[in-house]
């Protein structure tokens, strides 16, 4: 039987959410009803709400939930109902990139994760009045108290860790982490900037401090967002109004570079300055998404010492092994993620989207 619900909708491009009663479908063979404790809101939402994305609204978007599953379709195995899980991407399992462990990537991975706004076979998860509404947003659409989500979307926890500190390792904490771990793979003594102070690239920050780097070097404008970097690993700090990077890194490194940069802000005059920080065979991590079509200059000499730029969806995670070693971390206060974290109503979200936008807040967390 269909179930209803209470959702956070967004009407039209530009427009507030609003809560409303919406209709989820039956759970599908390989789909799973939760009941969403909380959800992180990220940046990619409220790039979707301004209609900056061609998702179909009205529609409900959220993809950091994590819950308790209420129920499974017939041919779900991984969980079962009582089982605490975090619910990330989807992709179809199927195709070279999935079964090779890197599902980020994804034939289907837009489709099915950011602009389709439908299962994969056209038919909706949610409804309004006997009317389809744009879901299965990242195969969850988590900004409601039920969420219907892919079982692929689902990783089951530790129920001891409370849902609310690890709803963000869906998206912006594996992302930082997963630019750090599987794509950087510091060395002993590798120096480390990230270009960007919030959530995704704070998370960077924790993962480096985890890692050989001895030099972790956090770029921001803002002073508080810097004295968290510090208290959380970065052994420098640079805000780009008072002093230049390239000076820091010249007096550091005597002229080398950056063995990795993680680039998180979205901005091609940020991303080029990452590019020449590097030393010789260091590595861009581009994770920042300015809008579709924006293009970066390169000095093409300048890449041929070996320097590469690596673009990143979702820290390249298998999420059924990389969120429960993040789980983990969280729990034995290793990966403090609770100092990114403020927790608000979900009636609230509008405040929430307020205070996340005004920098208030690095990674609010909507509860039920």
């Amino acid at each position: 039987m269909p179930t209803t619900t209470r959702a956070a909708v967004v009407e039209s491009g530009g427009a507030p959410f609003t809560l409303a009663a919406v209709e989820l479908a039956e759970p599908g063979p390989h789909e799973v009803l939760v009941r969403v404790v909380a959800t992180g809101l990220c940046h990619t939402d409220l790039g979707v709400a301004s209609g900056g994305l061609p998702f179909p609204l009205p529609g409900v978007l959220g993809h950091e939930g994590a819950g308790v599953v209420e129920e499974v379709g017939a041919a779900v195995t991984r969980v079962a109902p009582g089982d605490h899980v975090v619910l990330s991407f989807t992709s179809c399992g199927d195709c070279r990139n999935c079964r090779g462990g890197h599902p980020a990537y994804c034939a289907t991975w837009l489709p099915l994760n950011l602009v389709g706004g439908r299962r994969a076979d056209g038919s909706s998860t949610l409804s309004r009045d006997g009317e389809p509404l744009g879901g299965h947003f990242f195969g969850q659409s988590s900004f409601a108290e039920r969420a219907l989500a892919d079982e692929r979307s689902l990783v089951k926890v530790d129920p001891d860790v409370p849902l609310e500190s690890i709803a963000p390792l869906g998206c912006g904490v594996q992302t930082g982490v997963g630019a750090v771990w599987n794509v950087l793979k510091p060395r002993l003594g590798d120096v480390i900037v990230v270009l960007g102070a919030g959530a995704v690239g704070l998370s960077a920050v924790m993962a480096a401090a985890l890692t050989p780097a001895t030099t972790i070097i956090a770029v921001d404008r803002v002073a508080e967002r810097l004295e968290l970097a510090r208290e959380l690993g970065a052994t420098h700090t640079v805000d780009p109004a008072e002093e230049s990077l390239p000076e820091v890194l010249r007096g550091l490194t005597g002229d080398a570079g950056a063995d990795g940069i993680v680039e998180t802000t979205g901005n091609v005059g940020v991303l080029r300055q990452g590019a020449d920080a590097l030393a010789a065979r260091g590595t861009l991590v581009v994770v920042g998404a300015p809008p579709f079509g924006s293009e970066v200059a390169l000095d093409v000499n300048g890449l041929l010492p070996g320097r590469r730029i690596v673009g990143l969806t979702l820290g390249d995670s298998e999420t059924q092994s990389f969120l429960p070693a993040l789980v983990r971390l969280v729990k034995a206060g290793r990966l403090p993620l609770h100092r990114l974290i403020t927790t608000y109503p979900f009636a609230e979200i509008d405040r929430a989207v307020r205070d996340m936008s005004a920098g208030r807040a690095i990674k609010p967390v909507l509860t039920f």
